[in-house]
């Protein structure tokens, strides 16, 4: 993650790093990003199942049952695995993880072995007594998908009235007092949606919002030519600092990030290299301290039948599964050569990536991208929008 608020906008110093150990269970949510232990956070894809039909979806899900998910007794086990590894974070996924049954027990019981629980969701079965039972079991945040205004997110999303289902959420999650932000998958279908996106967090008060990049996964990958050009991105970018500042400069701030490609870290220093010189030797040894990707390092995943990878889009390299070892044996497995090179990715990657300047601040981008269009882990992220000339050049 790329925090535009707090690199841009200045919401965090290099000094609040100092105020903690940087130590991942000692930080606060926010600055994870900068733990120099890098304990994983960690996505639990609880099921596969889903009652939306998205056209990015990194797991392929579907409105069906799937008879391959773990049972309560190897879930339960799993976490208190992640609860004695010293996993700050477990952040339930799916599919759609409100469908299953158990959602709140294993969040709860998550919640009691000391970790944060936090779920990913499309919000639409989020009733205002859901929403007061997540809260009462101490959920830390909920994060919404929401990809458009109400036209584009249905269009999206597969099915009609799920932008009002959405909103409704929303709402519900602030009435039971639960922190909620919103998730925007940036496409071709969408970008124009993005300024309303802006208008709606200040509208709803709205704290958060995450814009994410799209990565060539599951039916992700099957609208890849949906992504946006290299000269697309850089313009989104911009807009996402201008409107960040705007609110901001008003006394509104928001918690604005971005998501999945790093490239946006060397960007935003170069931009404000122009506009503050001063300010842009601080955001670089923020940068330095999040060291880029953190695919098999700072986030890992667990699928709903128990294999593990690098993160949740990443499907086709399992590390192993938690029916056979642990989740902490595996993440440490000194033997499985793939992981331990995706630990040190920087030092393998090729081609553009190889010699970028910035490599150190961004650890060669997004692996999953590189393989889904070279067929090849190493290669250059096909999603790294920074010229010739800016990965050479020295400022």
């Amino acid at each position: 993650m790329i925090g535009i608020s707090k690199l841009y906008c200045a919401t965090v110093e290099p000094s609040d790093t100092l105020r903690y150990s940087r130590q991942s269970g000692q930080l606060p949510s926010h600055l994870l990003q900068f733990s120099i232990d890098k304990k994983p956070v960690v996505v639990w894809n609880m099921t596969q199942r889903c009652n939306l039909k998205c056209v990015h979806c990194y797991a392929r899900s579907e409105d069906i049952s799937y008879d391959n998910e773990l049972t309560h007794e190897q879930a339960l086990a799993m976490i208190d695995d992640l609860a004695d590894f010293g996993v700050p974070v477990l952040l339930f996924s799916g599919g759609e993880p409100l469908v299953h049954p158990r959602l709140t027990d294993y969040a709860r019981y998550a919640v009691e072995k000391g970790m944060r629980a936090v779920i990913s969701t499309n919000g639409t079965l989020i009733t205002r007594e859901k929403a007061k039972v997540l809260k009462e079991i101490g959920l830390s945040y909920v994060g919404i998908s929401l990809d458009g205004l109400e036209q584009t997110h249905d269009r999206f999303r597969g099915v009609s009235g799920s932008y009002k289902k959405a909103m409704a959420a929303i709402e519900n999650c602030q009435a039971a007092g639960i922190k909620v932000g919103l998730r925007f998958t940036i496409n071709k279908r969408n970008v124009q949606d993005i300024p309303g996106i802006f208008d709606l967090l200040e509208q709803k008060n709205i704290p958060r919002a995450c814009f994410y990049h799209l990565v060539y996964s599951g039916r992700g990958s099957e609208i890849a030519k949906e992504d946006l050009s290299h000269e697309e991105t850089r313009k989104v970018l911009d807009l996402i600092m201008d409107r960040t500042r705007d609110l901001h400069d008003r006394n509104l701030p928001k918690e604005i990030l971005t998501v999945d490609n790093h490239a946006d870290g060397p960007y935003i220093y170069q931009r404000l290299l122009d506009e503050n010189p001063e300010r842009a030797a601080e955001v670089l040894e923020l940068l330095e301290m999040n060291e880029g990707n953190n695919s098999g390092r700072g986030i890992g995943c667990i699928s709903w039948d128990g294999e593990v990878y690098p993160d949740q889009f990443w499907r086709e390299k399992s590390l192993g599964n938690i029916k056979d070892q642990p989740f902490s044996k595996i993440w440490t497995d000194e033997s499985n050569e793939f992981l331990m090179k995706m630990k040190q990715k920087k030092y393998h990657v090729k081609g553009r990536c190889a010699r970028c300047r910035w490599l150190d601040i961004c650890a060669g981008n997004f692996r999953a991208r590189a393989e889904s269009v070279a067929n090849d882990p190493w290669d250059s992220d096909p999603a790294c929008y920074l010229t010739d000339e800016e990965i050479t050049k020295e400022n």
